[in-house]
């Protein structure tokens, strides 16, 4: 490849992680992501044809790889409905095998690929799981799966070696009451837990900022029941999660989009099921390159494009969320992978 310039947006951020959904499609209906009232068997998915395929997504990373890109993580949708995609994790991890390759799953079919996806190089993986009730797990998935079929699934990758970390999104009225239970849970298995302010992602989950419950006030809970936390130093400054430590020294981390934003530092881009590049989890609008892909780009011509997208990205949404009066009609979760 030729040698190309740095790649620093507008406000002097690399792009070091690429966040790649692979389908929009999802066996749970969680509220806040694709509730069944807009998602339901009448939804139209993107076609076959149209989602990228995994040649051409490796085209993408392989252009971005001299670039400085350091992480990518695979997400959906629901990433392991995927066929073959363990395939893709061989192809990644034979670009380049320092690559951090991470994946995000709601865990219910871990026990059927945990192995197989750490033999092909998949080096973490995060579970979603917002609630250790079994009748709040169904009415916030609105699923038939249960609590225990997740738990079963980090076993199963904790089993095979890859190290596991668990997401819960805290939404006011819904789940607040999980907090406690689900570290407690969480300490039991050794795994970190991640709590996430509730965000107003896409238009379909009814976000109102009432429903927001606040790092601060989930801290204070903590605090309560388990004691004082300390503050963790970050390992990177474009880390998500601001981590604590208790004073049994496990860790929690919170994600505080909308009380404490974090697009100072942020250094994502996200690469759509069918093709698009966003720049931002917030965005209105994605740049075509599946096009580029299917008339025949080659990586330079990708590489390019991307940087010239990149360089002129002034995205800090979260900062300005209060301060906007401008609606925008934001893509949905489930089709750019959160």
């Amino acid at each position: 490849m030729a040698r190309l310039m740095s790649m620093l947006d507008v406000h002097g951020r690399p792009l070091r992680d690429l966040r790649i959904s692979i389908t929009d499609r999802c066996n749970f209906r969680c509220t806040y992501c694709m509730p069944r009232e807009h998602f339901s068997s009448n939804h139209s998915y993107i076609p076959r044809d149209d989602i990228l395929t995994y040649e051409e997504i490796i085209t993408v990373v392989s252009s971005l790889l001299p670039l400085g890109l350091a992480k990518v993580r695979i997400t959906g949708g629901e990433p392991l409905l995927r066929r073959d995609v363990t395939t893709l994790i061989s192809m990644l991890r034979a670009l380049d095998e320092n690559l951090d390759i991470a994946m995000t799953t709601n865990g219910v079919l871990l026990p059927r690929y945990a192995e197989a996806m750490k033999e092909s190089g998949l080096s973490r993986v995060t579970v979603s799981l917002d609630a250790v009730e079994e009748d709040k797990f169904a009415s916030i998935t609105d699923s038939r799966n249960t609590p225990e079929d997740v738990f079963a699934g980090i076993h199963a990758a904790q089993e095979a070696g890859l190290p596991v970390k668990v997401n819960c999104v805290v939404k006011k009225g819904v789940n607040e009451d999980q907090i406690i239970p689900l570290t407690n849970a969480c300490i039991e298995r050794n795994i970190a837990v991640r709590f996430i302010e509730f965000m107003d992602v896409g238009t379909t989950n009814q976000w109102n900022i009432d429903a927001v419950m606040s790092g601060k006030e989930m801290r204070t809970e903590l605090t309560d029941f388990f004691g004082p936390l300390k503050r963790v130093k970050p390992q990177h400054p474009s880390d998500v999660a601001r981590m604590w430590e208790m004073e049994n020294g496990a860790t929690v981390g919170f994600i505080e989009s909308v009380t404490n934003p974090f697009c100072g530092d942020c250094s994502r881009a996200r690469l759509s099921a069918h093709g698009s590049l966003y720049t931002c989890l917030f965005s209105s609008h994605g740049f075509d390159l599946r096009g580029m892909l299917r008339f025949e780009a080659d990586i330079d011509d990708i590489a390019y494009a991307i940087q010239d997208i990149w360089i002129h990205r002034n995205d800090k949404y979260s900062e300005e969320r209060a301060s906007s009066k401008k609606h925008r009609q934001r893509v949905e979760m489930s089709f750019i992978g959160g």
